[in-house]
C-alpha cells in the first residue's frame, strides 16, 4: 500500500504567507520560503503553494518565490493560481517546481489539461478545483458545484462530472477544496471527497477543514484520499507534521516516518 502524503498548503497573497477562512479574511502569518523549509524538515511529504489572488486578478504566478522555494526544500512541491497557459506551466516547472495545479483557467478552457499533460507528463498536472454544497439539480446531481477565480464566480459545472472529464483529459491528480469546509477546523467534506476518489482512478487529495489529526484519518479511510492538505493546525502551531503522522501510524495509516 503507498504511503498516505501530508500536504502542507502555504496560500501566497503579495510574496507573503497569509490564511483566511472560507476564502476571507485574509491575515500575514509569515514568509513562505523560511515556513516551506521548516515544514520539509518537519517531514512534510509535498508542499503547495496557491499565488491566491493571482487568477482573481489576472497576473502571472510569483516565480520569484518559486525559485527560492526550489533552492531550499527537496520534496516535491506544486504551485497553483494565475497558470493559464503551457508556457506558464513551463515557466513554473522550470522555476523548481515539480507539479503545477490549473484551477480556474482549466475550467475556462479544458484542453489546456491535454496541453500539459502532453507536454510535461500527467504526473506534473494537479487539477484543484473549488466546490460548493448547493441543492441537487439536473444540472448538479452531485450537489456540489465548481467555482472559480478563489471562490468568487460559480460556474454551473458539476464536480463530480467535472472530476472524470479532467481524469480523461490526461490529469495526474485532483485536489478537492471544499469552500464550505476551508479554514473552518471542523474536517474535510468527506462526501465529494469520497465520490470523486471512488469514481477516478488517479490520486485525490482532501483540502479544507483540517482541525486536528483526526480529521486527517477520516480524510483517508472516510474520504478515500490518498494525500490530505494542512494548514491552519501547523502554521499556527497546534499540531506538527510528525503529530499528524505519529497519530496515523498508531492507527495502522501507512505514513513515511523517516527522511
Amino acid at each position: 500500500m503507498l504511503s498516505k502524503r501530508i500536504i502542507p498548503c502555504l496560500d501566497v497573497r503579495d510574496g507573503r504567507l497569509t490564511k483566511g477562512v472560507k476564502f476571507a479574511g485574509n491575515e500575514d502569518i509569515g514568509d513562505p520560503v523560511a515556513t516551506a523549509r521548516r515544514y520539509y524538515e518537519e517531514g512534510a511529504d509535498e508542499i503547495v503553494f496557491y499565488d491566491i489572488t493571482a487568477s482573481a486578478e489576472g497576473r502571472g504566478i510569483f516565480l520569484d518565490v518559486v525559485e527560492r522555494v526550489a533552492s531550499e526544500i527537496f520534496i516535491p512541491f506544486s504551485v497553483g493560481g494565475g497558470i493559464s497557459s503551457v508556457a506558464a506551466m513551463r515557466e513554473v516547472l522550470l522555476a523548481g517546481a515539480e507539479k503545477v495545479s490549473v484551477n480556474s483557467a482549466a475550467v475556462l478552457k479544458p484542453e489546456l489539461i491535454s496541453m500539459g499533460a502532453d507536454a510535461f507528463g500527467s504526473q506534473a498536472i494537479v487539477i484543484g478545483m473549488d466546490v460548493l454544497a448547493v441543492p441537487k439539480s439536473q444540472n448538479i446531481p452531485s450537489g456540489y458545484e465548481i467555482v472559480i477565480n478563489g471562490g468568487r464566480k460559480k460556474t454551473g459545472l458539476d464536480a463530480l462530472s467535472w472530476a472524470l472529464q479532467c481524469q480523461r483529459l490526461g490529469a495526474g491528480e485532483i485536489c478537492v477544496n471544499s469552500i464550505d469546509a476551508d479554514g473552518t477546523k471542523n474536517g474535510y467534506e468527506l462526501v465529494i471527497t469520497s465520490m470523486i476518489a471512488d469514481a477516478v482512478n488517479i490520486p485525490v487529495i482532501a483540502s479544507g477543514g483540517c482541525g486536528k489529526p483526526e480529521h486527517i484519518y477520516d480524510a483517508f479511510t472516510k474520504g478515500h484520499a490518498q494525500a490530505a492538505i494542512v494548514a491552519s493546525i501547523v502554521h499556527f502551531g497546534e499540531y506538527s507534521i510528525m503529530d499528524c503522522k505519529r497519530y496515523l501510524d498508531q492507527l495502522g495509516v501507512k505514513a513515511r516516518m523517516t527522511w
